[in-house]
C-alpha cells in the first residue's frame, strides 16, 4: 500500500487560502510534475483550480512506491534545472530552498561498457576532458566542438524556444531560423559523430537522447542540448527522492487554495460547441470547468477522452500513425546489505547499441541482450532505504506494446535475465540479499498509467514530431482545451515537462482578463 503523507503532515505551517468559488474554473488532469505545475501557475495567475488524479496518490509517472521500508521513486530520478522549481516556489510566494534540499552529484552517472570499461560522466571539465583522453586521445579537440556545438543547441533550443508554445505556424516560421543554424535535420548520433571517431565516445556523447525517449540514431540533434543543459545546471538529488517534490507541489497548490483529488480518473472531456466546458469522471460525476488542461498523455486524451466528432486534426488515424518512444521495463528491488562501489545513477551498456536500438524503435522486438540504467540513490540518500540496506531500481528501455510481448508471462523470464547481468557484472552475489521486489512493465505503462501503446515518452521526439509538429500546448481541435507533459511541446524530461507548463503562460490569460472575455460568456 502507498503510504503517502499529506503535505500537511510535512509543511504544517503551509497557509491555506481559500480561492473564491466565482473565479475562472480550471480542471488538470492528470498530477504528475507537468499538472502540478500547471495548476500552481494557473493558481498564482487567479484561477481556481482542481487537480484530478487517477491513482491514489499525486506524481504520475512520479508515483513513489514503498515496500518493507525500501522507498522507490517510480520514475524520474534526474533534478538537472533546479531553477524551475525555484519558480514555481516563488510563484506560491515561497521559497524552494525552505522545503527542498537538493545534493549535486559527482559523477552525474557512470557508462559500463560492455568490455567492463567505464566512463564517469560529470560536470567538472578537468575530469571529462581526462576521461574523454583516456579512452581516445586523438578525440580531444573534437570533444571541444562538440561541447561548443551542444552549447549553440541549448541556446537556440531551450533558452530561446524551450518555453514557447508553437500554437501557429507563424510560430514555426519565426523558430525555423535557429533550427535551420542547429542543423535540426542531422540526428543526434550523426553531430556526435562528425566530432568524435570512438566508439564508446560516440555511445557516451549521445545515449542521453534515452532520457527523454528518442532514439540517437533518429531524434533531432537539438537534443545535444542536454550535454549542455547538465554541464550549466549540474545533475541533482533530491534528498527523499523525487516524491519529496511532488509533495512540495502539492503543498504549493494547497497553500493557494487549489484542490488535488486522488482516486478521480476522467473518463471523458466534454465539449460542447468546441469547446471544453468540464470533464465526466469514471464515477459519473461531471465537473464543469472554463478550461481544461491534459497532463494525461496526449495520445491517450485525443483517442480515448474525446469523442471522435470533435477532433479534426487528432483523429484516431493521425493518432495511431505517429512514431511513439520506447516503453519501459523496470525492476525495483531492495537489499539487506550495501554496495558500496555502485554509484548513485549507472548505465550499463549491452554488447549492441546501434542494432538493440533497432530492434526496439523500429523493429518493435524484444530483444535477448538489453542495456539498463541501474539506480541507487541510497548511495547519497540513506533515508531511501531502512539503515543498513540499499535501494535500487533497473530500468531496461524495451519496445511499445507494438512489439505484441504478452507481459504477463515474460515479465519474470526477464527480470530474471536482468538479474543475471547485475550479478554477473556490478552486483555479485545480490540475489542472497533481497529485501523487496516489484515491476513495471509496458503494459502497466498503458493499463496504470495510460499511456497510448505502453510508449513511456509519448511520440518520438522526431524532427517532424517536435516544436510545432508535436502535439500543441494549446489545442488544435477544441477552444479551452490545453496539454502539458512528456508527450507535448517541448517534450519529455522534467526540464520538457516544467517548460511545457510555463508554455501556458503565453496561451493561457490570467483569470481577471479570461472572466471579462467573451469565452467566459459561454460558459457560463
Amino acid at each position: 500500500m502507498n503510504a503517502f503523507r499529506t503535505p500537511d503532515d510535512l509543511w504544517p505551517s503551509a497557509p491555506q487560502k481559500v480561492m473564491r468559488s466565482d473565479r475562472p474554473h480550471a480542471v488538470v488532469i492528470g498530477s504528475g510534475f507537468g499538472g502540478l505545475a500547471s495548476a500552481v501557475r494557473l493558481a498564482a495567475k487567479g484561477w481556481r483550480v482542481t487537480v484530478l488524479e487517477k491513482l491514489d496518490a499525486p506524481g504520475g509517472r512520479a508515483y513513489v512506491h514503498h515496500q518493507n521500508g525500501h522507498v522507490f521513486d517510480a520514475g524520474p530520478t534526474i533534478i538537472t534545472v533546479p531553477f524551475l522549481f525555484e519558480e514555481l516556489w516563488s510563484l506560491a510566494g515561497r521559497k524552494f530552498s525552505d522545503d527542498i534540499e537538493l545534493r549535486a552529484l559527482d559523477p552525474f552517472y557512470r557508462i559500463r561498457f560492455a568490455d567492463g570499461d567505464h566512463f564517469d560522466y560529470s560536470g567538472d571539465p578537468a575530469k571529462m576532458r581526462a576521461e574523454v583522453r583516456r579512452i581516445s586521445p586523438g578525440d580531444a579537440a573534437g570533444y571541444e566542438r562538440f561541447m561548443a556545438e551542444a552549447d549553440h543547441c541549448y541556446r537556440l533550443g531551450f533558452e530561446a524556444l524551450g518555453a514557447k508554445a508553437f500554437d501557429t505556424v507563424g510560430d514555426l516560421i519565426k523558430a525555423s531560423p535557429a533550427i535551420l543554424k542547429m542543423r535540426g535535420w542531422r540526428s543526434l548520433h550523426a553531430m556526435v559523430a562528425s566530432h568524435l571517431k570512438h566508439p564508446k565516445l560516440r555511445m557516451a556523447m549521445s545515449l542521453q537522447s534515452l532520457l527523454i525517449g528518442g532514439n540517437p540514431f533518429s531524434v533531432t540533434c537539438i537534443y545535444s542540448l542536454i550535454n549542455a543543459l547538465e554541464r550549466k545546471y549540474g545533475v541533482h538529488w533530491a534528498v527523499g527522492g523525487t516524491g519529496r517534490l511532488v509533495q512540495g507541489l502539492v503543498s504549493l497548490l494547497q497553500g493557494q487554495g487549489g484542490e488535488l483529488r486522488c482516486n478521480a480518473q476522467v473518463q471523458r472531456i466534454e465539449v460542447d460547441r468546441g469547446r471544453a466546458t468540464g470533464v465526466t469522471l469514471a464515477s459519473g460525476e461531471r465537473i464543469a470547468a472554463d478550461i481544461v488542461v491534459s497532463n494525461a498523455d496526449t495520445a491517450w486524451t485525443y483517442r480515448h477522452l474525446i469523442e471522435p466528432q470533435h477532433r479534426r486534426h487528432w483523429s484516431d488515424r493521425r493518432v495511431e500513425n505517429g512514431r511513439y518512444s520506447m516503453s519501459l521495463f523496470v525492476w525495483y528491488f531492495g537489499t539487506n546489505r550495501q554496495y558500496a562501489d555502485v554509484p548513485h545513477h549507472m548505465m550499463l551498456l549491452g554488447p549492441r547499441y546501434k542494432e538493440l536500438l533497432k530492434d526496439i524503435f523500429r523493429r518493435h522486438k524484444l530483444a535477448d541482450d538489453f542495456s539498463l540504467y541501474l539506480h541507487r540513490p541510497t548511495a547519497s540518500d540513506a533515508s531511501m532505504a531502512p539503515a543498513g540496506h540499499d535501494t535500487f531500481y533497473a530500468l531496461a528501455p524495451v519496445p511499445h506494446l507494438d512489439s505484441g510481448t504478452d507481459w504477463a508471462q515474460q515479465a519474470e523470464a526477464f527480470r530474471c535475465a536482468m538479474a543475471e547481468v547485475l550479478d554477473r557484472t556490478v552486483l555479485p552475489g545480490f540475489q542472497n540479499h533481497l529485501s523487496a521486489s516489484l515491476v513495471t512493465t509496458p503494459q502497466d505503462f498503458h493499463d496504470r498509467l495510460l499511456s497510448f501503446k505502453g510508449a513511456a515518452f509519448g511520440l518520438e521526439p522526431l524532427l517532424l514530431q517536435s516544436a510545432w509538429f508535436r502535439p500543441h500546448n494549446r489545442s488544435e481541435d477544441i477552444e479551452g482545451l490545453y496539454m502539458v507533459g512528456a508527450s507535448t511541446h517541448p517534450g519529455a524530461g522534467v526540464p520538457g515537462v516544467l517548460m511545457s507548463a510555463k508554455a501556458l503562460d503565453s496561451v493561457v490569460p490570467d483569470a481577471a482578463t479570461f472572466a471579462s472575455s467573451p469565452s467566459h460568456a459561454r460558459t457560463r
